[in-house]
Parts: structure tokens; C-alpha cells; sequence
């Protein structure tokens, strides 16, 4: 599981796990990436494609998933069933979140119009892009499937 965490922050930070081209504190994406976040630092690390498109609590959520599964002791580290859970749980929130929101047939009109990376705006707040919720959890789920 520790490997899979591993994976996770490459996703989150559009890094290679291990970089000598990096200062030696954070040579060790892993590391680094805990020590962002016990210093409450993790949108400093996160890919700003990321923090362009996902929302916070989903961002939050999986980092959460790779910090419990780079704990040091591997008994306390989650099983991979107990990660799907997790990831499904938060995949889970995002559909039900887009399914709540009231649209007028006007909004729903330029949804159905725009493209795959197409900019709108509901009630007034920008939502960013048709894929912002979903990408970081395809990105992993494209991981898993992938064998990588």
C-alpha cells in the first residue's frame, strides 16, 4: 500500500517520486508531500491543473488516502479494499453534488452545449471545468486499471 501512496501524491503533484533535480529536502516526493501537509502546506505541492479543476474536500480527501497509506508501520496502513471504499465514497459526494444543484433550463442548455473543457457558471459561481470534479478521481482510477 505504501507504493500505492506513492502513486497517489505523483497524481496530486504532477511529480516523479524521486527527483535529484529537486532541493534535498524534497528529493523524496513522499517526504515531502507529509511534511506539506503536517504543515497545513499541501495546495503549495498540488499540481495547479489540479487546483484549478478539483474541489477542495475531493482534493483533501484523496490526500488524506495517500497520507494513511504512507504510514511508516505497514499494520496501520489501509488495505486496498478500505482505499476503494474511500475513493468511491468521495466519487460518491462529487455525483451527488452535481445532482442536487438546481439549474434553470438556461443553465442546463450550456451545460449540454459546452465541451469537455468548456468553462460555466451556475448561479453565479464559477464550476469550472465539465470535468473538474470527476478528473482527479479518473486519473487514479486510469492508475489502477493501467497497472501503473
Amino acid at each position: 500500500m505504501y507504493s500505492f501512496g506513492v502513486v497517489l501524491v505523483e497524481l496530486l503533484t504532477g511529480e516523479k517520486a524521486l527527483s535529484f533535480e529537486r532541493p534535498e529536502a524534497h528529493r523524496n516526493l513522499a517526504i515531502h508531500f507529509l511534511s506539506s501537509m503536517n504543515e497545513g502546506r499541501l495546495l503549495s505541492i498540488v499540481d495547479c491543473r489540479i487546483i484549478d479543476e478539483a474541489n477542495v474536500e475531493q482534493l483533501m480527501g484523496v490526500a488524506n488516502i495517500a497520507r494513511h497509506c504512507l504510514r511508516l508501520k505497514g499494520e496501520e496502513r489501509p488495505t486496498m479494499r478500505e482505499v476503494a471504499m474511500e475513493l468511491e465514497e468521495i466519487n460518491i459526494v462529487e455525483k451527488h453534488q452535481w445532482e442536487t444543484i438546481n439549474l434553470s433550463s438556461e443553465e442546463t442548455e450550456t451545460l449540454l452545449k459546452a465541451t469537455p473543457s468548456s468553462s460555466f457558471r451556475v448561479d453565479g459561481v464559477n464550476r469550472g471545468s465539465m470535468h473538474s470534479g470527476s478528473d482527479i478521481l479518473n486519473r487514479i482510477s486510469f492508475s489502477l486499471t493501467s497497472g501503473r
